[in-house]
């Protein structure tokens, strides 16, 4: 009746426990891109079934390994997230209501740290879905977007996220995540100004901090208000480069 599946590349970390937080599942896959330590062993001692497939995107990822399964309810758990009892219950008693999707709220554990605010908290994602009525948008390879053939709701135990353990992977992945929406905003026309090098860091600081209440985690809350407004800078100033660089080209063309 429920799948739960586990995109995995690499995960022999954190894939223990977070297959033991889904046995109670009638079926677990572990849909792997290619991992080369012990992932596939790891899968296996839990009596997963492991489907591999080369990774391209996000979304397309996602969309396979919905074609992966036959049963009538998928959830997607990354392999840093853990489903508490209290959370396995909660799906369980909404798997013969008419929705087609539900939304689970997630408690962000960054550097160590339970964060419930500066933007963190409830942090829904849509990842319980009915199967034959999901899909990924294909627009959009990172961020990927459940595109549902039918009305969510929101179940409202968390499950556990252990997301960035150290400030070196937050700026890498936000680095790269930066490079992404640049490119994104210039396919949609976005035009980058040299002063939203200040403002829109600045703007993007009072609300992690202000707007959210990202005061409330203190220290904590402003050091991560510091860095996101950091990855708003280095994302306007690729912004800013790839309409240099767009203008270069059409100079020599001309």
């Amino acid at each position: 009746m429920l799948s739960a599946i586990v995109l995995t590349l690499n995960e022999e970390r954190h894939l223990p426990e977070c297959l033991a937080s889904l046995t109670w599942a009638d079926e677990v896959v572990v849909f792997d891109s290619g991992s080369t330590d012990a992932t596939p062993a790891i899968a296996a001692a839990a009596g997963a079934r492991l489907v591999t497939r080369r990774f391209d995107n996000y979304g397309a990822q996602r969309d396979a390994a919905l074609a992966s399964v036959s049963s009538e309810w998928v959830l997607f758990v990354d392999a840093d997230e853990r489903i508490p009892p209290a959370l396995r219950d909660e799906i369980r008693s909404v798997l013969e209501r008419a929705e087609a999707g539900w939304w689970i709220p997630r408690h962000n554990y960054i550097f160590g740290t339970l964060t419930r605010h500066t933007g963190w908290y409830p942090d829904y994602q849509l990842r319980l879905l009915r199967r034959e009525r999901a899909r990924y948008d294909p627009t959009r390879p990172v961020h990927e977007l459940v595109v549902l053939d039918g009305q969510t709701g929101h179940l409202t135990q968390p499950m556990v996220h252990l997301n960035y353990e150290s400030v070196g992977e937050f700026v890498r992945k936000q680095t790269y995540y930066a490079a992404y929406d640049a490119d994104r905003l210039r396919f949609e026309g976005v035009r980058a100004k040299p002063h939203h090098l200040v403002s829109q860091p600045l703007r993007h600081f009072w609300w992690r901090f202000v707007t959210l209440a990202g005061w409330r985690d203190g220290w904590h809350g402003l050091r991560l208000s510091v860095l996101m407004a950091r990855f708003e800078f280095e994302k306007y100033r690729l912004l800013l480069r790839l309409k240099k660089e767009e203008g270069r080209g059409r100079r020599e063309e001309g």
